[in-house]
């Protein structure tokens, strides 16, 4: 490794491990955002914050003027008690960076270094934005930003973004073509039966025999309502009635979560739901309200955007070490940039079973071998040569 490289990776391991010892959930990120916003001016690149909400927008303006390539991390953490014995381990009771958040900051960040200490400004004509973004994990942030103006001021004509992926060894590059995340919405149904003696059924509207009719009934739904060449999500994952064993109760709530890949078929789940709902209270004499609490919407890769990123990896790491991935199930709000501007989020591989770094995302265990820090620098600095070569 070059020496430049070395002090690379020393400088974007230290910023990932301060950052991972302080973690920060979504839209309380004040510490992260004045950290980033620091490193940026040391680099002497225009920082800008927001008054209502955390989270940095980096500005590098070429000498002359043209295309605009942003860059996105997101920035916050997950509520999670950390058990790594690490020495860099959470100091913050019952927060983590399980997601690799801190990791994708700390790549993007020394992408700007690169592009500050490599002159590449003066070779440029546009700029690019980096939007470092609260709130991934359940807040939308991205969304939000968007309502701010970040794709404009200069115009985006393409946004980037990577993510950390223990699935793939250290060295591997992930891509998806077309969709790469599924949207994620939730549900609730709270079902007005009525109260009795569990001895007596017949005097009483039993809401959990109609809730477990309710998700018997879903099952149907993925089965034969979606097309089986498309694929979709329904679970049922609460299911809360009664106290005790001999009364029947006065109501139940179930929750749960709604994924699909395409948006009409995340628009007939919700019909669907609906639909069941209303035909178990006609046929149990229950009274139920349904909540659909929408989400994150499906993520589309731009196929050109895609194409371009997989040839940079293939040049960079080899053929063999890009791999085409399919969809997740998962969820990603960089979906709301995606649908505004041609964009590709791309999977960096980070496990490394010699080492016993395995772990899931959102793991108390989840650790990242941190060579990859250095290869996300290293393609997305390549990325923003290509892009305005």
């Amino acid at each position: 490794m070059a020496i430049a490289d070395e002090k690379l990776r020393e400088w974007v391991v230290e910023i990932r491990r301060d950052l991972h010892m302080y973690p920060e959930t979504l839209y309380n990120e004040k510490r992260t955002t004045q950290k980033i916003k620091d490193i940026l001016e040391q680099l002497g690149i225009e920082a800008h914050t927001f008054d209502d909400m955390t989270g940095v927008i980096g500005i590098i303006h070429g000498k002359k003027p043209g295309r605009t390539l942003a860059l996105r991390a997101d920035i916050d953490a997950l509520p999670i008690q950390e058990m790594n014995p690490v020495p860099y381990r959470s100091k913050i009771e019952g927060c983590m960076h399980a997601c690799g958040h801190d990791a994708h900051v700390s790549i993007m960040l020394g992408v700007a270094r690169k592009v500050v200490e490599e002159g590449l400004i003066g070779a440029m004509e546009g700029g690019v934005k980096f939007l470092f973004q609260p709130a991934e994990e359940g807040g939308a942030g991205a969304k939000r930003m968007i309502e701010r103006g970040v794709l404009e001021s200069p115009k985006v004509d393409w946004v980037l973004a990577g993510h950390m992926d223990p699935d793939l060894p250290v060295g591997v590059i992930g891509v998806h073509h077309g969709q790469s995340h599924a949207s994620a919405d939730s549900f609730r149904l709270f079902i007005r039966g009525q109260g009795g003696h569990g001895a007596r059924p017949h005097q009483n509207v039993d809401p959990i025999v109609a809730g477990a009719q309710f998700v018997c009934a879903l099952q149907s739904v993925v089965a034969r309502n979606i097309d089986p060449r498309d694929t979709a999500v329904l679970s049922v994952c609460k299911f809360a009635s009664g106290s005790t064993s001999n009364v029947s109760p006065e109501h139940a709530e179930l929750e749960g979560t709604i994924r699909a890949f395409k948006e009409q078929t995340r628009k007939l789940l919700w019909q669907r739901l609906g639909e069941i709902s209303k035909g178990i209270d006609r046929a149990y004499g229950t009274n139920s309200e349904l909540e659909i609490r929408e989400g994150y919407p499906p993520c589309m890769n731009s196929h050109e955007v895609v194409e371009f990123m997989a040839k940079v990896a293939k040049a960079l790491f080899s053929e063999e070490n890009v791999v085409e991935l399919p969809p997740s199930t998962g969820a990603e709000d960089f979906a709301f940039f995606a649908a505004e501007r041609p964009s590709a989020i791309i999977r960096i591989g980070c496990s490394n079973e010699a080492k016993g770094l395995t772990r899931p995302l959102h793991s108390a265990y989840f650790d990242i071998d941190e060579d990859s820090l250095l290869i996300g620098v290293q393609l997305f600095t390549t990325a923003v040569k290509e892009f305005f070569s």
